[in-house]
């Protein structure tokens, strides 16, 4: 952020998108040290959102859930009774796609949100709504 952030502050404008994380909102056993660092931007997100908006710069960040990637694909191979698990948690009922990580980022950085500062904007299928 610290290069963004010059830019942005010479033109007195711009939009910053962190990537957290599901579990940057949740915990799940097992994964404190991942929770952690993930939370972690999400605390970043909002101090920076905070300083930075006066300058007319916008910060927020997106907290993913489960989403088709390689990794995910693993561990439905190697590990189908834990994803079983994770999965019951996403009320949608299947797998995010990377175009809707994509489209919740246009969308932060566009002009429909030039009021949103800081936030943590789940996308996850429901998850989190619980």
């Amino acid at each position: 952020m610290k290069a963004e952030l010059q830019q942005m502050r010479k033109q007195s404008s711009g939009a910053i998108v962190n990537n957290s994380s599901l579990g940057g909102l949740v915990g799940i056993g097992g994964r404190g040290i991942y929770h952690a660092s993930k939370h972690g931007v999400v605390g970043l997100t909002k101090s920076a959102g905070l300083e930075c908006a006066p300058q007319g710069i916008r910060v927020n960040c997106i907290c993913p859930g489960i989403f088709e990637t390689p990794m995910v694909s693993g561990m439905l191979e190697t590990q189908p009774e834990a994803m079983a698990e994770l999965m019951k948690e996403v009320r949608i009922g299947r797998l995010g796609r990377s175009e809707e990580i994509a489209d919740a980022v246009l969308w932060l950085c566009g002009p429909g949100s030039t009021f949103v500062i800081g936030h943590a904007l789940p996308v996850d299928g429901g998850n989190t709504v619980r």
